[in-house]
């Protein structure tokens, strides 16, 4: 007997079992593997993983050893690792206060702070020691609260971006600061300025323009407020 044909709502709903996205939004098949010293830590707030426009988890898939916690708090940076951390300051937090690259060095890319939240001296001695990357994925106010919750974030380096483009996101979903990135193009910055690599950012920057792209080829043109909500949602599924 013939099986029936799968329904056009089944087929909007069907979701990739690797990036977790609704199949029509997948790029799974373009997603290479980047060898970098630096390890990933990506900490996603709860709310955050239904984001059909979120990256995190395709961030995740250019490194092997990434790590992708989903939560709101942890005991210290080894737990939410999964694994011992011998120094704790030897790895960096995108910080989220109010300092802005612009107003302190209105031409760097990258920049360390320090507990203050000023300028720190030898900035690229600093840089050049860390070993790891904490990313805080969900909107700036998710971002924060998994800030506050996790105090050992003050043992990690501070560093903030100095964005000379927008988010590639565009109108698709905004930023309350127009230094507002995506997960995966913060990494792309970070990556790039603390190895020294723009091929790192020219590959994980074309992951993300393929996502954009196919949710462009599949949304509506003009995406009412909210859009990048759960597609899955929204599509009645």
């Amino acid at each position: 007997m013939t099986e029936p044909s799968e329904s056009a709502s089944e087929a909007e709903a069907a979701e990739c079992p690797r990036c977790r996205k609704p199949e029509a939004l997948c790029v799974c098949d373009g997603v290479a593997r980047i060898e970098s010293r630096l390890q990933l830590l990506i900490l996603q707030h709860p709310q955050e993983q239904d984001m059909a426009l979120g990256t995190a988890r395709l961030l995740a898939m250019h490194f092997e050893a990434a790590v992708l916690r989903i939560g709101l708090s942890w005991p210290s940076l080894a737990k939410a690792l999964g694994r011992p951390v011998d120094d704790p300051s030897r790895w960096a937090v995108l910080y989220l206060g109010s300092a802005k690259a612009a107003d302190l060095a209105p031409d760097a890319e990258i920049l360390a702070l320090n507990r203050k939240g000023e300028l720190a001296e030898r900035q690229r001695a600093i840089l050049d020691a860390i070993e790891g990357v904490v990313l805080l994925d969900g909107s700036w106010s998710q971002a924060k609260a998994l800030w506050w919750r996790n105090p050992w974030m003050l043992k990690c380096q501070r560093v903030i971006l100095g964005p000379k483009q927008p988010s590639r996101y565009g109108a698709l979903r905004r930023e309350p600061r127009r230094d507002g990135l995506s997960t995966i193009e913060a990494a792309a910055m970070l990556i790039a300025a603390i190895e020294k690599r723009p091929d790192v950012a020219a590959t994980l920057n074309a992951s993300f323009a393929r996502m954009l792209q196919r949710y462009r080829d599949v949304m509506p043109a003009r995406p009412r407020p909210g859009a990048g909500r759960d597609f899955r949602r929204r599509r009645g599924a």
